[in-house]
């Protein structure tokens, strides 16, 4: 392993301390912000997350996979009871937005093209560089979330450590997922569960989006099916 391949392992570390730098920027923050602040800040996330997921489901390529990825995805999270557990964790903490916090910055901060490609790419031509740069908008960020969801926001730092660490490590075998055929329609699947948490954040509709979660592992299952035939 040379100097640069062990720098970019660390890569998900950096990405990690950005977000929980952000929010405890933003944790600390919260108590001094007046409440109109922290309304008009609710509406600028939620509005803004509806426009990020508008701008990923219109990556597709085909959407009845994302449909059949979201139901599929959805059935096994029902099933597990994904959000309930989540919230069951939240209301060990006693921290009332714990879950919210938790599942919308985690999925922000995961579901996207910088996080699959800037891991891969990381891993396997040891450039850190894009990671770099999700690291810095991640950190800014965190720091509006977590003023509004508080702790949930700063954990969320650790499904990044998880997920992200375990892209750049087996990257060698994820690298299809950065052709167009995978990676469209697993950001679009993506950006419709965003577009569920701007709904949340706004309080128009609760849609469990953490139940969704599964559809993720679905969605590149799909593709693949449909590709053999």
């Amino acid at each position: 392993m040379d100097k640069k391949e062990g720098y970019v392992i660390f890569t998900p570390i950096i990405n990690t301390i950005s977000i929980v730098i952000g929010s405890l920027i933003g944790i600390f923050i919260k108590k001094g912000v007046p409440k109109n602040i922290q309304n008009i800040l609710f509406y600028a996330v939620g509005l803004s997350t509806i426009g990020l997921s508008l701008t990923m489901i219109l990556k597709t390529n085909n959407f009845l996979i994302v449909l059949s990825s979201l139901a599929i995805g959805g059935i096994i999270g029902e099933l597990i009871n994904i959000e309930g557990k989540l919230k069951k964790i939240g209301d060990t903490i006693k921290e009332g937005d714990f879950s919210t916090g938790f599942v919308t910055s985690s999925l922000l901060f995961l579901v996207g093209p910088l996080t699959i490609i800037g891991s891969i790419t990381a891993g396997l031509t040891n450039d850190g560089s894009l990671i770099y740069m999700k690291s810095l908008l991640d950190g800014i960020s965190s720091i509006v979330l977590s003023s509004i969801y508080g702790l949930g926001v700063l954990l969320s730092g650790f499904s990044v450590l998880v997920i992200q660490g375990l892209l750049v490590i087996f990257s060698s075998k994820l690298s299809f997922l950065t052709t167009p055929d995978y990676l469209n329609d697993l950001i679009a699947a993506g950006g419709v569960m965003v577009l569920g948490i701007g709904l949340k954040i706004l309080e128009i509709k609760d849609t469990r989006v953490g139940n969704f979660l599964p559809a993720l592992l679905i969605c590149p299952l799909l593709v693949f099916l449909v590709n053999l035939f």
